[in-house]
């Protein structure tokens, strides 16, 4: 090889390194330089169904060192035309490869919890501010007939398949899933143990969470709760009225289609309210909850204390609490020291 000929594949070769340098040095800092810029511990990244990548760099911009040097990555990644929908967490300090893992890996499940609530309308609002799903998809699955049918509910006791607690889901679930997923779980609160004591009260699984429903609106404090529910039971054997003042709140409410309404004080008048659910005047149980009760309220119904009591009034004197009286004439005399007392406080309604 002559001396001109070297030459010119040294200075090739040069460039070539050259070049293989700078390819090397953009890869690296397209894919492995920090490109986050926040200072908390991580970035959650709600990623909408059926966003397209732009609107998820334009999500990142704010975070983000380079959304162009995130741009490229994301193309030769693969990561431009597949974006799923979900929660992601991006840590402080991650490069794009990193970033880009993350974003086609699993999504982050979402605590959703919720507490007691009147109707299926104010759970459907809290789960919405929770996940993404609106109220009405949620509505819409809560009371769909085919699956009420398919599973023994209706839609005035569909709310007792609901237990209020913390549960785990993706963001973006869909309406049904959700749905399907607070079936399971009230199917695994409804063990075998919980369902032989349902048959010993002579309650269906549904009825027992209406008369919960009915117990913990009556009961302030919880460790009153299974001597009430001792009450309410003993009335039923006796195939009397439960007389329940939170069933006629329930039912003024639910004719009124007003559930904002505040009523401290049952009336006598209100006592004739035409309803299902004013249990002065009818026998048995209402067609649903008046409220969704929690576990520790059915599970008194299912473990009621045992006595002879059949009445009971609120204890002006023991705040939360109530009076228990085994005839009429030991509730009267309880019921006028109850009546002196909201008197008193000047509670007319």
């Amino acid at each position: 090889m002559n001396k001109s000929i070297k030459k010119v594949f040294l200075i090739i070769s040069s460039f070539g390194l050259l070049a293989l340098g700078l390819f090397g040095y953009r890869s690296y800092k397209i894919f492995f330089t920090v490109n986050t810029n926040f200072d908390s511990e991580s970035f959650k990244l709600y990623v909408k169904p059926n966003s397209n990548f732009d609107e998820i760099n334009n999500q990142l911009s704010s975070v983000l060192e380079s959304s162009h040097y995130f741009d490229l990555a994301a193309k030769q990644k693969g990561y431009y035309s597949r974006v799923k929908s979900g929660l992601y967490l991006i840590p402080k300090e991650s490069n794009n490869n990193e970033i880009i893992n993350i974003l086609r890996g699993k999504s982050e499940a979402v605590k959703v919890t919720f507490n007691n609530h009147e109707r299926l309308e104010n759970l459907a609002g809290r789960v919405s501010k929770q996940i993404f799903l609106d109220s009405l998809s949620l509505l819409r699955a809560f009371y769909d007939k085919s699956f009420l049918d398919d599973n023994n509910f209706d839609s005035k006791n569909a709310i007792s398949m609901y237990l209020p607690n913390t549960y785990e889901f993706f963001w973006d679930t869909s309406a049904d899933n959700f749905r399907n997923k607070m079936l399971e779980s009230y199917k695994r609160f409804w063990n075998k143990t919980r369902i032989s004591k349902a048959k010993k009260i002579g309650l269906s699984q549904q009825n027992v969470s209406v008369l919960a429903s009915i117990v913990q609106r009556e009961a302030g404090m919880k460790d009153e709760r299974p001597r009430i529910a001792g009450v309410y039971l003993n009335r039923l054997k006796k195939r009397m009225r439960l007389q329940a003042d939170p069933t006629v709140i329930f039912a003024l409410k639910n004719q009124s289609s007003n559930f904002d309404l505040k009523i401290r004080r049952v009336l006598y008048k209100d006592l004739r309210v035409k309803s299902p659910y004013n249990t002065y005047k009818n026998r048995g149980l209402p067609p649903g909850p008046i409220w969704m009760p929690d576990l520790d309220a059915i599970n008194s119904v299912l473990n009621p204390e045992n006595h002879d009591f059949l009445y009971f009034v609120v204890d002006p004197e023991n705040k939360g609490y109530h009076i228990f009286g085994k005839d009429l004439r030991e509730h009267n005399a309880n019921k006028k020291k109850y009546i002196r007392w909201i008197n008193n406080k000047k509670i007319y309604r």
